[in-house]
C-alpha cells in the first residue's frame, strides 16, 4: 500500500495535467515546469500507484484503465483542496473573479441578459465570459475548468454533471407585426401549413424540428423556406418578410415588431437548465452565482 506521506500535492497536480493534456510537453507548460521534471514526476506516480498510468504513443500519452478509474477521485480531491485554500466567506460586492458560461444564442438572451443586469448591481467586480455550447466537449471543458457552467437541456446534458432546471419554455407562432394573417388572430392548421416557415438549426442545414414532428403526428407537413443557426437572425428575417416561425416565448417577450398567433397545434417545449461539474459544486462563489442565475431566470 502506498504511504500517503510519500505522495505530495505536486504529483497529484501533475497527474491531473497529464489526464487533461495527454502530453508530457503540454502538461509541463501548464505547470510551468520542464519536460524532464514532469517525466520524473510521472515515474514517481507510477511507483506510488503501481501502474504505468500513461502509455506513450506517437501523438502523446494515453491513460491506462487504472488512470481513468482514478480520474474522478483525483478531480474531486484537488477540488476539495482548492476549496480549503479559499476564504470561507464570499462577498459578492468585493469579489473579483472570472466566470465562464457556455450558452446558445437563446441562452444568452433569455437567461444571461437578466442575470447580467442583476450581477452588475450586486457584484460589479465579477467578469463573465460567454462561450458557445459544444455538446460533445462540454463535459471535459467543465471538468478541466475551461467552463464553470453550461446552459443546456436535460436531454443534451452529459451524465455525471450536476443539473438544475431553471424554467420550462414553450413555443409560440410568430410573424411580423402587420403581417396579413395577424387580422385573423388565429390560424387554422391549413393556413399555418400553407405559409413559408423559418426555423433554427444550431448544427446548420436542418430543415426539420419539433414542429415538423408534431405535424407529422397529425399527418400534416409544412414548407420550411429558411434554416438559420441563430434565433437572433431569425427574428430579424421575420420582421422583414412574410415568413412564420415557431419560437420560444421568452425571446419574443423581449422583441419589438413581432406578433404571436394562436394555432391548433401543440409543439412540445423544453426545460432550460444549468449544468456544472463536481469540481465547483461546493465553491461558495459558484454557489452564489448559480443561485443568482436561478433567481433571475424565474422572473423572465
Amino acid at each position: 500500500m502506498t504511504d500517503i506521506r510519500k505522495l505530495d500535492l505536486n504529483l497529484l497536480k501533475a497527474f491531473d495535467a497529464l489526464l487533461d493534456e495527454r502530453s508530457v510537453t503540454l502538461a509541463a507548460a501548464r505547470l510551468s515546469l520542464t519536460q524532464p521534471a514532469v517525466s520524473g514526476m510521472l515515474t514517481r506516480l507510477r511507483d506510488n500507484f503501481d501502474d504505468p498510468l500513461f502509455v506513450r504513443t506517437a501523438r502523446g500519452v494515453v491513460p491506462t484503465q487504472r488512470a481513468l478509474e482514478l480520474a474522478p477521485t483525483l478531480k474531486r480531491v484537488l477540488g476539495d483542496i482548492q476549496l480549503m485554500l479559499q476564504p470561507t466567506d464570499f462577498d459578492p460586492a468585493t469579489a473579483t473573479l472570472r466566470w465562464s458560461v457556455a450558452a446558445t444564442d437563446y441562452g444568452l438572451q433569455a437567461v444571461l441578459l437578466p442575470f447580467l443586469r442583476e450581477l452588475r448591481r450586486q457584484a460589479p467586480g465579477i467578469q463573465v465570459v460567454a462561450h458557445p455550447v459544444d455538446d460533445s466537449a462540454v463535459y471535459h471543458q467543465l471538468e478541466r475548468g475551461e467552463l464553470d457552467l453550461a446552459l443546456m437541456t436535460p436531454e443534451s446534458t452529459p451524465d455525471n454533471l450536476h443539473l438544475r432546471p431553471l424554467y420550462q419554455e414553450e413555443y409560440v407562432c410568430v410573424v411580423r407585426e402587420g403581417h396579413p394573417v395577424t387580422a385573423e388572430g388565429e390560424l387554422s392548421l391549413d393556413s399555418f401549413c400553407a405559409l413559408d416557415h423559418g426555423l433554427v438549426s444550431y448544427s446548420g442545414g436542418g430543415l426539420q424540428g419539433v414542429t415538423d414532428q408534431a405535424l407529422a403526428a397529425l399527418g400534416r407537413e409544412r414548407r420550411v423556406a429558411l434554416s438559420v443557426p441563430s434565433f437572433l437572425i431569425l427574428t430579424q428575417v421575420l420582421r422583414s418578410s412574410d415568413l412564420v416561425a415557431m419560437m420560444p416565448r421568452r425571446l419574443i417577450s423581449r422583441e419589438q415588431g413581432l406578433a404571436t398567433l394562436r394555432i391548433p397545434l401543440t409543439v412540445p417545449g423544453f426545460t432550460k437548465s444549468m449544468a456544472w461539474h463536481e469540481r465547483t459544486h461546493k465553491d461558495p462563489a459558484q454557489c452564489w452565482l448559480r443561485a443568482l442565475m436561478l433567481s433571475t431566470s424565474q422572473t423572465g
